[in-house]
């Protein structure tokens, strides 16, 4: 039998909770982060890595672990969330964020942890996984994104304006005509004008265009996260940050060139089948340069981990990480 097959009988997420600690880690002269814990404190670690970039975490993302199992630390990357300076694209790149998980690791004592992350931050597990191997006891990946270029023109140049060309109309209309040969650059300029209401409406529209699109259906409440002004500010200008720098990544296939690094770590990947936003052919190049992680596709959600098929397959993958800690 499967290591913790028996357990997977356990899909619904668990109950709200409040953390038992929090904090606020000073990482550089410029850059603090929020943290917290909560579930048990002397349970399994395992860190969570929010999207976006530049997404913050959630209540919610507490929800797909055993509390009764697992030390449950989630954090706010630079310039997201609670973080301080709000929006801050100074010293903020992949690699300062692989560094900071290191710090808060050390900070908070743990001599290694499970790592947990969707759609951008499977990105950043893959990254932090390939740094330090040895502090990973697990992976739960969930919508992977693994900023090449084929990626990135695919949901920001026009590829997925043809399964939604009624919100990519929305996205398309904010930059003119002349602008249109390059939208991550034409975006970029905005969300980096000296005027503060032009980088607004570019946020609103960059952070629209995303929300009408992660979901299989259509999601009102993730759509009017585009009108919060301080959260689509920081999401649309640290995503814009990193897509324009190519994720900091030496190469364009820097992550699944270095797959060999983190092989042996026991690893799930959920992907929703219809994914526009990180769509699954990225997850089935890395199943097949990585055979040995599971790939569970499911086959009735888009990208967002609170729809109810993927929660349902996140918490299965935890699940079985639980009975492979003892």
């Amino acid at each position: 039998m499967e290591p913790g097959a028996e357990m997977v009988n356990k899909r619904n997420l668990y109950s709200p909770i409040e953390p038992y600690n929090t904090g606020n880690l000073r990482v550089s002269d410029i850059h603090t982060l929020y943290w917290e814990q909560s579930g048990k404190p002397d349970g399994h670690p395992v860190v969570f890595l929010h999207g976006g970039p530049g997404g913050g975490t959630a209540p919610s993302n507490r929800r797909v672990f055993d509390p009764e199992f697992y030390r449950i630390i989630l954090f706010d990357q630079r310039g997201a969330g609670k973080s301080t300076p709000h929006a801050c694209l100074e010293e903020n790149t992949t690699w300062d964020l692989v560094n900071d998980i290191e710090k808060l690791r050390e900070h908070l004592k743990i001599p290694e942890w499970q790592v947990f992350g969707g759609s951008w931050g499977s990105t950043l597990a893959l990254a932090y996984s390939q740094t330090h191997p040895d502090k990973v006891t697990g992976l739960v990946l969930r919508g992977i994104f693994m900023l090449r270029k084929k990626e990135i023109d695919w949901f920001y140049e026009g590829g997925a304006a043809a399964i939604y060309p009624d919100a990519w109309e929305q996205f398309r209309n904010l930059i003119p005509e002349n602008e249109r040969g390059g939208f991550v650059d034409a975006y970029h300029k905005r969300l980096n004008s000296d005027d503060l209401e032009t980088q607004y409406a570019a946020a609103r529209a960059w952070t629209k265009w995303e929300m009408m699109t992660s979901y299989l259906r259509p999601n009102n409440e993730n759509i009017l996260k585009a009108e919060d002004d301080k959260f689509s500010l920081a999401f649309a200008r640290i995503e814009n940050h990193y897509f324009v720098n190519k994720g900091f990544f030496p190469s364009d296939s820097y992550l699944l060139d270095n797959v060999d690094k983190i092989r042996h770590i026991k690893t799930t990947i959920v992907q929703g089948r219809y994914d526009v936003c990180c769509p699954m052919m990225s997850a089935w190049d890395l199943h097949k340069a990585w055979p040995e992680a599971e790939l569970k596709i499911v086959d009735d959600a888009g990208h967002s981990a609170n729809e109810a098929g993927i929660a349902a397959e996140l918490v299965v993958a935890n699940e079985k990480m639980k009975a492979l800690m003892g």
